[in-house]
This record gives structure tokens, sequence and C-alpha cells, in this order.
């Protein structure tokens, strides 16, 4: 943890300490001494740093059972007669792609108008939903700056310092901005996914608008800072980082938030993005501060909404999944070891999610939490060209939804912020040939089951097949990797892969063709 940030961000939050009544009763409970600080991620202020997640060993239910020959290892779900509805998610009734199924472009710090003027290539990329930063009222950091991060000028986790829950902000528009944006999204067919943090505001009273400190007597709990990720009590009802934690059992408070979900579907948004959703509590928590704040916050005309679970400890990913989709946050680290050539498919075919349904799932190779926070194990070490390599496997299956973070113009290890200020559009990797071609790739195999496979039991190479329609192959060696008469489900003939035209041939359930050394092969 840098000590100087947490220093200043203390101070901070003792200057701005108050107490209140309840709203209606007050909050059971209080916080419990600190008894350590549980070290997180480091970023200043920023909430959605949450847990460093630990791994999970379960596996998914509906994750099917490894099948195994002679010659190759393999993960078969065919999308057969038997088991087609459980892959009709994957489409809408009109025979679009469903929204908890296509690509999702992280617009990471894009303005309204940057992403607007960016729609068609967004589009042509083959995403299906564009997710926002966070568009509420926020803090305005240091002399107004638009740095994504530097010491004293502006900074990225402001977005997730809400002063009140009205449309607009200084770093990404106005609201007339996002809805002329969401009215040419609709033109060229992509949905708007709005990222909500409704977990808090920020830790200054000072900014925080009287429309929310004038909603009841107590609108924020008050038990001071998580001391303990153990505790479901202290995770859902004291300061994330310290953050205001927002009293979400309060009718009053609900109502607010709930309105401003409202504005942002009838202004043209598609879906939500809930930040720090672990940190607001079920229905079936312990009943000392359990709320229906889930079942009544959904009621917002959404098409779609997935909540940011950092898996650990007190996640109840399974349980969040009742009401929303959730993001697979484990399965980012299995993407990560990917790339380092860890494909095998008992490696990479559980979505390690806790007997969550795939269809249930958004999945990600990196996220802004992961790619911002400082660290040696910090996804930012990756280069773009590995970041292909995990989303070539969360593209081509068929589980999930998957988002592909957009990373800062001119990012490298050394200096992840880049070249951008905050409403520029990032690094065009978005849109390399190889996502390009695998998004399309993934809209056109919706509908349909997936076989993983490591031909001839090679663990540097990993297939994907959906039906018998199409595969992607990665080769994460060093060398190029010969298909010579590999086992196949596709359907005989000759495919040409979609970026170098290199050919393959199937014939009698066996292909062959050349996968390069760190390649990428889409075929269909």
């Amino acid at each position: 943890m840098n000590k100087k940030i947490v220093s200043i961000f203390m101070s901070l939050i003792l200057a701005s300490s108050i107490t209140l009544t309840a709203c209606n009763a007050t909050p059971p409970g209080i916080a419990v001494e600190p008894e350590g600080y549980y070290e997180q991620p480091t970023v200043s202020s920023a909430p959605s740093t949450s847990s460093a997640a630990t791994s999970s060993s379960s596996t998914s239910s509906s994750e099917t059972s490894l099948t195994t020959s002679s010659s190759t290892e393999s993960s078969t779900t065919t999308g057969t007669s038997a088991d087609e509805a459980d892959y009709s998610y994957q489409l809408k009734d009109d025979g679009t792609v469903a929204m908890n199924y296509g690509a999702i472009l992280h617009a990471f710090c894009w303005n309204f108008e940057t992403i607007k003027a960016n729609l068609q290539d967004i589009k042509d990329a083959g995403y299906t939903s564009v997710q926002t930063s966070p568009i509420n009222e926020c803090v305005v950091g240091e002399s107004a700056g638009r740095k994504i991060y530097s010491e004293d000028n502006g900074k990225w986790y402001y977005h997730y310092q809400p002063t009140d829950y009205v449309i607009g902000n200084y770093q990404l528009g106005s609201e007339e901005e996002f809805k002329s944006l969401c009215e040419e999204a609709k033109k060229v067919g992509i949905k708007i996914i709005v990222d909500v943090p409704l977990n808090h505001t920020t830790s200054d009273e000072s900014e925080i608008s009287d429309n929310i400190l004038a909603l009841c007597e107590q609108p924020f709990h008050n038990r001071g800072e998580i001391s303990s990720y153990a505790s479901r009590k202290q995770v859902t009802q004291n300061d994330l980082l310290g953050l205001k934690d927002l009293n979400t059992q309060a009718p009053e408070v609900q109502q607010y938030l709930l309105n401003y979900l409202k504005q942002c579907v009838a202004d043209g948004a598609s879906g939500f993005r809930y930040d720090a959703a672990k940190h607001i509590e079920l229905p079936d928590d312990d009943a000392a501060f359990a709320s229906d704040f889930w079942p009544n916050i959904i009621q917002n005309g959404a098409e779609f909404q997935y909540g940011e679970i950092l898996q650990g400890e007190s996640d109840r990913l399974a349980d969040y999944a009742n009401f929303i989709n959730v993001t697979a946050s484990t399965y980012g680290n299995t993407m990560k070891q990917a790339v380092d050539g860890t494909v095998s498919v008992t490696a990479v075919e559980p979505y390690m999610a806790n007997q969550v349904d795939p269809s249930k799932l958004v999945t990600w190779v990196e996220s802004h939490d992961n790619y911002c926070n400082e660290g040696e194990s910090s996804w930012k070490n990756m280069t773009e060209a590995d970041v292909e390599i995990g989303w070539a496997i969360i593209a081509a299956r068929s589980g999930g939804a998957p988002l592909f973070f957009s990373r800062p113009m001119g990012n490298t290890s050394d200096d992840p912020w880049g070249e951008n200020v905050i409403g520029d559009a990032g690094s065009d990797a978005y849109k390399s040939p190889n996502v390009k071609a695998l998004n399309h790739f993934r809209n056109d195999m919706a509908g349909l089951g997936e076989n993983l496979t490591n031909p001839d039991e090679e663990k540097n190479v990993l297939m994907i097949e959906r039906g018998d329609k199409g595969a992607v192959i990665i080769n994460v060696g060093s060398s190029d990797y010969e298909l010579n008469g590999a086992e196949s489900v596709l359907a005989d003939g000759t495919y040409n892969d979609k970026v170098t035209s290199e050919e393959f041939t199937v014939s009698g359930g066996k292909i062959n063709g050349k996968v390069p050394a760190g390649g990428i092969i889409v075929i269909y």
C-alpha cells in the first residue's frame, strides 16, 4: 500500500466523518475495532479496487465433464438437439446476439462524444455493447485535471466517487451528450451499459449533494472501515476504502438510486454494471443487516445487468447470480496464466465461478481494477499481444459475456497510462485484426456448444470448436505447430484463417494445417 496515499486518504476520512441518527431505525451492529488492515490493491480513494481476490477452487455445475481419448484431451458440449436449449440464451427472439453473450467493449475513460465518434468502428469490430465509465456526478479532481492518473492533476478513480445520482459529470459529458450517444448507438445496433457505483459516495461530506444528505436522517451506515473481509457484515455495512457506505436498507435511499437508474434507461441505456456489488447486502444475509435492495433496484427496465463480484472472502457469487449476472474474476487469473503457456483443457475449461451457470457470467482477460492497480502481478505487465491470447479463449468459448478492457493509448509496462487524458479514445487494440475476427466468430457461433481440445495432447495448443461450424486455435508455444491429422468435430471442408488466409482442411474427423508460434487462427 502506498503509505503517502493512505495517509492523505485517512486524513480526509477523519475530517469528513459525521454522526447521524437512523432513517427509519438504526441499522443494527457497529464496526468491530480493526485488528489489522486488509491489504488491498493500491489506488488512493478508488472503490472498485476491492479485494485482492483469492482463487476459488470450485467449478460450475453446468461446466461439462472432461472426456479423453488416446490422442486428445478434450471437453465437449456439442450443442446438438439434447442441449440446444442450454445455448438458446445466446440469441434473442429476433435472431440478434443477446447482451449476456455478445462481446462488451469497456470504453474506459472515453467521454460520450468520443464513444459516439467511434461507434461504427466498434460495430465493425464485432462488439454488441459498450460499457461507459460512471456517468453520475462525481468528485472533481485536482484542478479539474483530465489526466487518467498523475500525482497532481486528475485521476481515473474520481469516476467512482459519486457526489449525486444525476446524469453528467466534468469527465465524460452532459446528460444531453449521453442521450445523443445512446441515440446514435441505437442506429448502429450497439447497446450502452452504464457503470454505476451504488454502494458508496465520496468520502468528503462537503462534496456530497444535499439531495443525498436530505434523503433521511441517516443516509450512510457510518460504521468505519472494513477490517475483515471474512465478515459479511463488515463487507456489506462498513466503508470500502473509506468511501461513505450508503444506507442501502433505507427505502428512501433505494428509491433515489432506482430513480437514477430509470432515468439512465429513459435516456437510452440498455444495461448496468454495478460497481462493488458484493459490498451491498442480499435479502438472505443475516437478518440483522439483510435488505431487499437487489430485488428492488433491478426493477429499472434495463435489458442486462451485472455486478462486480470480486471473488474471495464473503463473495456469495452464486447468490448474487439469483438477481444479476456476475463477474468471473478468478477466471481472469486463468487467462493470465494462459498467456504464460498454460492452455491445457483442464486448466482453461473451468470458469472457477462457484457453480454459477456460464450464461450468468461476465468474463475478462483484464479489468480496470487489476490493470490500474500497482504491484508485481499487475496485468499492465502483459503486452497487448498477450491480451489477445487470453481474449481468443474467452471470445471463442460458448459461455459468458466477454468484456474487453480498453487500455490507454500508448500504454507500456513502464507507463501504463500512456498518452491519454480522460475523454480520449484508448488504444486501437480493441479493433486489431485478431480481436475483430474473434468477435465476429463469437457472433456467428451464437447458439452452438463448444468442444475444447489439446490436439495430440500438446498443452501449448488449444482448439476451441463451436458445433461443427468453426474453430479458434491458439498456439502459445515458441515454435510453429503442425496439426497433422488431429481429431476434429468440424464438418469436412477447406477453411481459411480470417486474418492470414492460412489454409486448413478437415476430412473424416481429422484436421490439418499450421498454427504459427504465438498465433491465433480463426476458421469457419
